[in-house]
């Protein structure tokens, strides 16, 4: 890729290219995971669909690789590359509502803290990440797992009409009616299909108040409390989300600094009052350390888990979707608890079900319907000496646990996980693989978890 041939594609977008030594490059190459350190030819920070179908055309007829960014998370990784072009579409983050239709258009690089800011002005949202700064495109081209998935099914189930390039450099739209087939495998089949440019969203009347609930247990209660929230679980409306979370004790919490300990953490969509009646016995279960129960606003508590998840720290993640929270599987959870390491590690269990669980598996891309719980190794620390002995106990962790397993989860498989795409998609994904061959023929679109 010679400096003539970036003159002709700067020539041709608006954006800023970006090479080697400009201003600006370290950090546009730079995602959420440090752990990730490549070095792109050129990063084009598109700031409109002429930009993206440019750069597209470029990478195609030049025989480069291309990564897409959107300006998330991406633990694993792909959004970048080396030597090749990446495509950033960070700066294309507008988000507008139209309150009277219940609808909102996302652009690809907006995150849920700026869509949640515009939709809970109207006192609308719908289904998206616990971490404002998650990326609208890419949580929702995965499947989309949130506070509102029981309320309201998953993000990609909520999603209307997608803008996207082509890898031959046409934008197209992909809905129930323009493109069904695309808009098929979009649901839940990753950035294995296009660049998405914008997203439109269906609407649900939420908050801006809602009723959380917050309970800390010292590790020792955990058995008990995981017992508890088991039965609690099974008996909750498809308005409550309750998380249960074994994390580094917060500053503040009595007798418990430098340990990890067990959070319950807990939604509901619905009625305010009614919804601090179900989070109470949250509260009211064993010896808390400490139990708040109460009103707060919705666009708040998408924030709650920010600060556990700084941008630029290490990440390792391992995951998988459960049968069920059986007595031998929450054993081995607090066995290996007790060997918890990196300061920003969580082992998270999510309840799911509900709404997801009444659409048909094959309806989208997204295949894992029934199952009632996922779980998340989600290991995270800073010094890069800690790697190798924080990579081995997450490993070795989800060895433990992966009898347990029920499938995968496409957005937490980490940059050596593309193996696991038969436990993502199941029975889809020979319809997946059709339609990859049909409007991506030569893979151009593979630095993904890649649908070859």
């Amino acid at each position: 890729m010679s400096i003539g041939d970036l003159d002709t594609l700067a020539a041709q977008v608006r954006g800023e290219v970006l090479q080697q030594n400009d201003e600006g490059y370290d950090a546009s190459r730079a995602v959420w995971n440090g752990m990730i350190d490549r070095r792109p030819g050129a990063i084009v920070r598109c700031t409109g669909v002429a930009d993206v179908i440019a750069t597209v055309n470029f990478a195609r007829e030049k025989h480069l690789p291309l990564a897409i960014k959107a300006g998330g998370h991406n633990v694993s990784g792909k959004a970048v590359c080396d030597d090749g072009i990446v495509i950033d579409l960070s700066p294309m983050n507008n988000v507008h509502v139209d309150p009277d239709a219940r609808r909102a258009r996302a652009g690809a690089g907006a995150k849920w803290g700026a869509f949640d800011h515009e939709a809970q002005a109207f006192g609308l949202t719908t289904t998206g990440g616990v971490v404002s700064s998650t990326g609208v495109a890419g949580l929702t081209l995965g499947g989309g797992i949130g506070y509102l998935t029981r309320t309201y099914g998953l993000a990609c189930d909520n999603l209307l009409s997608v803008d996207l390039v082509t890898a031959d450099g046409r934008l197209v739209r992909a809905s129930e009616s323009e493109n069904p087939d695309l808009f098929w495998a979009l649901r839940g089949g990753g950035g294995n299909f296009g660049v998405v440019t914008s997203l439109e969203f269906q609407l649900h009347e939420v908050g801006p108040m809602v009723a959380t609930a917050t309970v800390f247990h010292a590790i020792q209660d955990a058995r008990e409390v995981l017992n508890f929230y088991r039965t609690f679980n099974e008996a909750a409306p498809d308005e409550l989300a309750c998380y249960a979370m074994i994390v580094n004790a917060p500053e503040g919490l009595p007798d418990q600094d430098g340990k990890p300990v067990l959070a319950l953490v807990g939604l509901y969509s619905g009625d305010l009052e009614e919804g601090k009646r179900l989070l109470a016995p949250l509260a009211k279960q064993g010896s808390p350390l400490l139990a708040v129960v109460d009103g707060m606003p919705y666009a708040v508590m998408q924030t709650a888990f920010d600060a556990g998840n700084p941008h630029g720290a290490r990440y390792y993640w391992k995951s998988q979707y459960l049968k069920g929270l059986d007595d031998a599987l929450l054993e081995t959870i607090l066995k290996w608890a007790g060997t918890f390491t990196g300061e920003h590690t969580i082992i998270g269990i999510e309840a799911l079900g509900g709404a997801q669980a009444r659409v048909d598996p094959g309806a989208t891309a997204f295949v894992h319907r029934d199952v009632p719980y996922s779980l998340g190794i989600w290991t995270g620390w800073q010094n890069p000496a800690d790697d190798t002995a924080n990579i081995a106990w997450t490993r070795e962790f989800f060895d433990a646990v992966a009898p347990f397993g029920a499938g995968a989860y496409v957005n937490y498989l980490g940059e050596d996980e593309s193996d696991r795409l038969g436990e993502v998609y199941g029975e889809n994904y020979t319809r997946l693989v059709e339609i990859k061959r049909k409007w991506d023929p030569d893979n151009l679109f593979r630095l993904n978890h890649n649908i070859a």
